[in-house]
């Protein structure tokens, strides 16, 4: 009850200072995955491009795993990422070893997906289970769809979630720093309690 009545006594100010937080957080996010797509379908795409619908691809796979990784916290962001990462990782060595010797095929999929799920788990990380199938699926799946390049799609997806790991976690940094120093800013223009107790 008590911090009920709390919450109800915060000044408007502080509502505000929660609302603009939101907004900075909002339009952070926003111009990281720009940035993420960015650099893949324009930096990469020029370097190494196998089609168009591909660079899309990688471009909106960056942003995933921007919104993946950012957090809150700077802390939290790269604890996202090395998750993130470690799911990938795993991902991307299983889809080329197979990729090399075998086409698509649906068993080959699951049981790399089961494969998968097993070495996470032994390796201490059982929640990185769902990113790794997830990462699996749509590496092989894509290769699928252009079996001519399916072998490089692994590679292609490991860049392409680096890039957008490095932006979340970089615009997490950022985005601390900004909510601190606004936090800051905004405690600065409160009215001193103690001056107005004395009046």
């Amino acid at each position: 009850m008590a911090r009920i009545q709390q919450q109800d006594a915060k000044t408007p100010q502080d509502v505000s200072l929660q609302t603009g937080e939101v907004i900075i957080r909002g339009a952070m996010l926003a111009i990281s995955c720009a940035i993420s797509y960015w650099l893949i379908t324009h930096i990469l795409a020029h370097t190494y491009s196998i089609s168009r619908d591909d660079d899309l691809l990688g471009g909106m796979w960056a942003v995933v795993a921007t919104i993946f990784v950012y957090r809150y916290s700077h802390a939290e962001s790269l604890r996202a990422g090395l998750s993130r990462m470690a799911a990938t990782s795993v991902s991307f060595a299983l889809c080329l070893m197979y990729l090399l010797i075998f086409p698509f095929h649906l068993w080959g999929m699951a049981a790399l997906i089961g494969i998968g799920a097993i070495i996470v788990t032994t390796m201490g990380r059982p929640d990185d289970t769902i990113t790794t199938g997830i990462t699996i699926a749509v590496v092989m799946v894509v290769a699928a769809l252009s079996p001519h390049d399916g072998r490089r799609q692994p590679i292609l997806r490991l860049v392409g979630t680096a890039v957008g790991v490095a932006v979340g976690v970089a615009t997490a940094w950022l985005d601390t720093h900004a909510v601190r120093t606004a936090t800051l800013i905004g405690r600065d223009n409160l009215p001193n309690k103690d001056a107005g107790e004395r009046a």
